[in-house]
């Protein structure tokens, strides 16, 4: 008998659950009916149409001033440059005519320690982190670079924290304690930092130095950026204070802002970095000698090379490769022919073989068309152009397994001299519009924008407005990318080359394969062996 209940009560529960579902059916059904009543539960109109008593729209628009950079001259020759950006952080620094190129007179490597010793103890604040401490209170970083002829030390922090950064960034480069414990440590990190390139695959910032000391022998853009391992222990306090007292000056320094008000910001520029005077003022006289190099870049063109064994990516299955970087000498960034040379390089572009991307990353430069979509055992192919207030250098580097090191570098050789060939129409316009598209994007940061209002005020006394740019860009022709190039290739070669060179071609080699007038019946005009192994 309990069976039959159980089933009586089943069948019960299953008579009920579809009478359920009847009536929720029932009910949908009503729902749709009524859809026009469910329309009126809220007053508000369709997405459609606008919205009733609403007061007029009123868009933005950009205005002149907005971009305008101002630029004073304090009563000691000290630049001051600021331009208002919407937000409610700032970026504000020091850019200063300081780098290894005036390091003529001086152990090369000061500027390296300098970059370690940045943002250290001064008068005002005692040890690192009291400094740190306060740049924290209003949400501050800070950073200290150099390139070859350029140092800046930059902060970025709440704007209304303005005068207290403005303070920080006059006590880092005018008051500095230097004491022995920080000369000490910034001598272990530059010797750790050595060490550390040495064991490294990549090999960018080695060959960059090696490139430059093949362009300019012995002078001004070719001495050293990264400390030399025998000047570690040469460099002492009175060294560094001694190149301070001479390149850290007034009139060889901007300090510019983003995102400030100019007029308070002149105000704390003239009590913190004229008012109070810097520590080397106090130092004795004996210490510090008159020594500023004013001397002219002088391309000499050459060879620089080192045979070492280049470390391997761990975990990779990259083989082992050479590296070798050819270079000729370009032109100043206050040249005419700068923008051109720029829009060249664009257009030489390339990268690294496992590079993605579209036509926005560059994959329909020359550099792969003809290189790295061409040549299997080619790794990297990627050109660069360092410009500086008086000379330049346009170089492309390259890397391959060491057995296709020959094959590489005059590979690498005719593509430049390729550049002074016709330009197709085609590609003219794609490096035009990247490089336009390039610089807008960038100065959409605003530590870029200060780093150029920096830069332009130190070298010009002013700033061009990226429009400017943008039709310069756009004004470039074919025919100045060939006269650019012709001009470029009628120099002498720089070659800088790393790794095992067993394989690597003369200079003269490369040198007449870069040429002209090369005769494809000559040796160094053979055809590559794309099966040697």
């Amino acid at each position: 008998m309990s069976h039959v209940t159980d089933i009586k009560v089943l069948f019960s529960r299953l008579f009920s659950f579809k009478n359920g579902l009847s009536s929720v059916r029932f009910s949908r059904r009503h729902f749709s009916q009524d859809s026009d009543r469910a329309r009126q539960v809220t007053p508000l109109p369709p997405l459609s149409e606008p919205v009733p008593n609403l007061p007029p729209i009123v868009y933005s628009s950009a205005k002149s001033e907005d971009a305008l950079t101002e630029v004073t001259v304090l009563g000691n020759g000290l630049r001051v440059a600021s331009e208002k950006k919407f937000g409610q952080f700032c970026t504000a620094g020091v850019v200063i005519d300081s780098g290894p190129r005036y390091e003529v007179d001086y152990p090369s490597g000061i500027c390296h320690f300098l970059e370690k010793l940045s943002f250290g103890a001064t008068h005002k604040f005692p040890t690192r982190d009291v400094m740190l401490r306060e740049l924290e209170r209003h949400g501050g970083i800070c950073d200290c670079q150099g390139s070859r002829d350029t140092t800046v030390y930059a902060t970025s922090a709440d704007s209304r924290g303005l005068e207290a950064i403005t303070q920080v960034l006059a006590e880092v480069t005018l008051r500095p304690q230097l004491s022995t414990d920080e000369v000490e440590a910034a001598r272990q990190a530059v010797a750790f930092e050595l060490e550390t390139l040495s064991m490294r695959p990549e090999q960018e910032t080695i060959l960059m130095d090696m490139i430059h000391a093949a362009a300019y022998k012995g002078n001004t853009l070719g001495l050293p950026k990264i400390c030399p391992v025998e000047n570690v222990h040469k460099i002492d306090r009175g060294t560094i204070i001694n190149y301070l007292k001479n390149h850290y000056t007034p009139d060889r320094m901007v300090v510019a802002a983003v995102g400030v008000e100019h007029g308070p910001f002149v105000e704390y520029v003239q009590k913190y970095f004229v008012d109070m005077k810097p520590m080397w003022n106090s130092e004795s006289n004996d210490l510090i000698k008159s020594n500023v190099d004013k001397s002219v870049a002088k391309y000499t063109g050459g060879i620089v090379q080192e045979e070492c064994e280049i470390p391997l990516y761990p975990g990779s299955d990259l083989p082992e490769l050479s590296h070798v970087v050819i270079g000729i000498e370009s032109c100043s960034h206050s040249h005419p022919d700068f923008v051109a040379t720029c829009v060249l390089n664009m257009m030489m572009g390339g990268g690294g073989s496992f590079s993605a991307g579209g036509p926005g990353k560059g994959m329909y430069t020359r550099l792969y068309t003809n290189v790295l979509n061409r040549y299997h055992w080619m790794f990297n192919a990627t050109a660069y152009n360092h410009a500086y207030g008086d000379s330049g250098v346009f170089c492309v580097h390259a890397a391959s397994p060491p057995a296709r090191l020959h094959d590489t570098a005059l590979l690498i050789a005719r593509e430049l001299s390729a550049m002074a060939g016709n330009v197709a129409p085609n590609e003219l316009r794609r490096a035009k519009t990247q490089l336009q598209s390039m610089l807008l994007m960038n100065l959409e940061a605003r530590p870029v924008v200060f780093e150029d209002v920096g830069r332009q005020v130190l070298a010009t006394g002013k700033r061009k407005p990226p429009s400017y740019f943008i039709n310069e860009i756009e004004k470039i022709t074919a025919d100045d990318i060939v006269r650019v190039a012709t001009t470029m290739l009628s120099k002498r070669a720089a070659v800088a080359a790393r790794g095992k060179l067993t394989h690597l071609p003369t200079f003269e080699e490369i040198q007449a394969n870069m040429s002209l007038n090369k005769s494809e019946t000559s040796p160094q005009g053979r055809r590559l062996n794309l099966f040697r192994a």
